[in-house]
């Protein structure tokens, strides 16, 4: 199944938006980052499956493809373990998909799964509202600096479970904040 999660990537002083494609399909379990990814979005392969099996998920044991648009603009640092980790619960139906066209999602995973602030929250928020996306789902300690930009929801998460809680109770507003 494919899912696609939002996030965004700093580009000199402004924000873009990226996408995060994950396919889980059949064939020789592996995971394949493509889009110019640096070494950190490498590494999140391994990052993603601890933190996926050490928190209760499913990690699927099939091929797992992950695109990063668009693919001429290269992508760094940890901040895509989230959208990526969503991503592979949403195209495994671990969580549901419905919001995730609306929210722009970043941040670090920890082997526990405990979410890691990144940089770059700031301009990632204000380029998220003149894009007219929802919010941002992203961790706890960065959601104070998102806050800042007027007429955004910002829903900071200390840890997975809440992202994942989050996108399958929608209506209970409390979860991330």
């Amino acid at each position: 199944m494919l899912a696609r999660v939002w996030s965004a990537s700093i580009v000199g002083i402004d924000a873009v938006k990226v996408g995060v494609e994950v396919d889980v399909s059949g064939g020789l379990p592996g995971i394949v980052v493509l889009g110019l990814p640096d070494s950190a979005i490498q590494e999140s392969r391994e990052r993603v499956k601890a933190t996926l099996k050490n928190t209760g998920f499913a990690f699927p044991m099939r091929k797992i493809v992950i695109n990063l648009t668009p693919a001429d603009l290269r992508k760094e640092g940890p901040c895509f373990d989230l959208p990526i980790s969503v991503g592979i619960l949403a195209a495994s139906e671990q969580v549901s998909a419905d919001l995730l066209g609306d929210y722009l999602f970043l941040g670090e995973v920890s082997l526990d799964g405990s979410l890691r602030p990144v940089a770059g929250v700031l301009p990632i928020a204000a380029a998220a509202q003149k894009m007219g996306i929802a919010g941002l789902v992203l961790p706890a300690d960065n959601a104070q600096e998102a806050a800042v930009v007027e007429d955004l929801a910002v829903y900071g998460c200390k840890h997975l479970s809440e992202v994942v809680d989050f996108l399958n109770n929608p209506g209970v507003t409390n979860l991330c904040r």
